[in-house]
């Protein structure tokens, strides 16, 4: 089965996420991330769905029904050596007085990952990294005591030398200062 992240530019309207997640569920195909925000340009948003797939056929069909929807402008399916990509996670991490301390350079050099708030009691710890580098910590964190985990989507752009500017239609676009 392979990994399949799908970019979506859009015009930013309401009830626009639920007709493109509608396609997945009638295909019967799970979502495995999906991150959502606005684009360098005033007005167009960026969906980024990661999906797992053994049909690339399949893959390309759904992709051609999503360009159907009136107010997507441009979709592009990517396998995973074809993007630039990365997630973040945050971990609240118990810290109770008497309990094994955490080697806090360790996990700085080894893993890049930062203790972005301190408490008494807990730490949290943000990790920015592929799935596989972000488990790979979750498991050394483990024994320490995960109080909290939570995880972003994937962010992503394709290794291509083109940008958001050369697929969408010619318009005078609103630039963010």
């Amino acid at each position: 089965m392979n990994t399949y992240t799908i970019c979506i530019f859009t015009e930013n309207t309401i009830g626009l996420l639920n007709r493109i997640t509608i396609i997945f569920t009638r295909r019967r195909i799970n979502i495995e991330s999906l991150t959502v925000s606005e684009t360098e340009r005033k007005g167009v948003a960026r969906f980024t769905i990661v999906i797992k797939h053994e049909s690339r056929e399949a893959v390309e069909k759904l992709v051609r029904q999503i360009r159907r929807i009136i107010e997507v402008m441009a979709v592009f399916g990517y396998l995973n050596d074809e993007i630039v990509s990365n997630e973040i996670a945050l971990f609240k991490i118990e810290t109770p007085l008497g309990s094994k301390p955490l080697d806090i350079e360790y996990i700085n050099k080894h893993f890049n990952a930062w203790v972005v708030y301190w408490q008494l009691d807990y730490v949290v710890i943000e990790k920015t990294g592929s799935e596989k580098e972000i488990f790979e910590f979750f498991q050394y964190i483990k024994p320490h005591g995960i109080l909290e985990f939570v995880r972003s989507g994937r962010v992503a752009v394709g290794k291509t030398e083109k940008g958001l500017v050369e697929y969408l239609p010619e318009a005078e676009w609103e630039y963010y200062l």
